[in-house]
């Protein structure tokens, strides 16, 4: 397998974009539709559009970079034993969110990262509804792509006294909760899909905690804007979230976190 060389990731970044951008159409065009849901296995909720952001994104990734593999949302079923081998892969989430599309909140988004070794060093986040991206790359920047802007992104410093919280719309649980009560009076910014994440990297919030399970496809793109922002996504000992290390491919409970120099382990039970 021929490697991306990292020197090409700026160039590769802005390709990506519109890769998810082409996808970010697609949904678009269904979302305006009377569509239809099916569940999955699992019992997680599939509908047309993540089948056909899923169908232009493998394309046009298979295209961009053919001899790269790609792991997607919507085709993870490939062994660890496969994965294992694998130095470089894109991993995918084409439509993150499809709770959020399935309410019409506008609250979804598409994910493409790219893992080296088992770190994200390439990251888009596009949200469909308002033509805006989150891209990054490593010791490139976080950026964030709107109209015809593009503005570089940094996380804000933890005052005490003004934390404000980026809450889940749909997932939130008691231990999110009981945290939440230990930071007093903390302001909550409820939005769905990776948004979360897109909110601390652009300074906007301070934490989001994740007491419960992801996909390794719902943070990957996500944590390269953060930390390309000057933040860091970290398990429960405050530990880097990794990819591609074990069988399953759920994460661990994590924080995303804008500045690790505030003692946040104060509010841990």
């Amino acid at each position: 397998m021929n490697k991306i060389d990292h020197n090409n990731l700026p160039e590769l970044l802005s390709k990506v974009d519109k890769i998810a951008r082409k996808a970010g159409r697609k949904i678009l065009e269904i979302y305006e539709t009377d569509f239809s849901v099916t569940n999955k296995e699992d019992n997680s909720p599939l509908t047309a559009a993540d089948t056909a952001a899923h169908k232009i994104i493998c394309h046009c990734l298979s295209m961009l970079t053919p001899t790269i593999p790609i792991l997607s949302e919507e085709s993870s079923h490939i062994d660890f034993s496969e994965r294992n081998k694998w130095s470089q892969y894109w991993l995918v989430d084409p439509l993150d969110g499809t709770r959020e599309f399935i309410k019409k909140n506008g609250e979804f988004s598409v994910n493409i990262a790219l893992i080296d070794g088992n770190q994200s060093v390439l990251g888009v986040v596009y949200i469909p509804v308002i033509d805006t991206s989150y891209i990054a790359t490593t010791d490139y920047g976080a950026y964030k792509c709107y109209e015809k802007n593009k503005r570089r992104m940094s996380v804000r410093k933890t005052n005490k006294n003004d934390i404000m919280v980026a809450g889940s719309r749909s997932h939130g649980n008691e231990k999110q909760r009981s945290f939440i009560s230990n930071l007093k009076n903390a302001t909550i910014l409820s939005i769905g899909s990776s948004q979360k994440f897109c909110l601390v990297a652009e300074g906007k919030a301070d934490i989001y905690p994740r007491f419960g399970p992801t996909s390794e496809w719902d943070t990957a793109a996500a944590q390269c804007v953060v930390e390309e922002s000057g933040g860091s996504v970290v398990d429960e000992n405050f530990n880097p979230i990794k990819y591609n290390t074990k069988d399953s491919l759920i994460n661990p409970s994590f924080f995303v976190i804008a500045d690790m120099n505030f003692n946040w382990s104060q509010f841990i039970n």
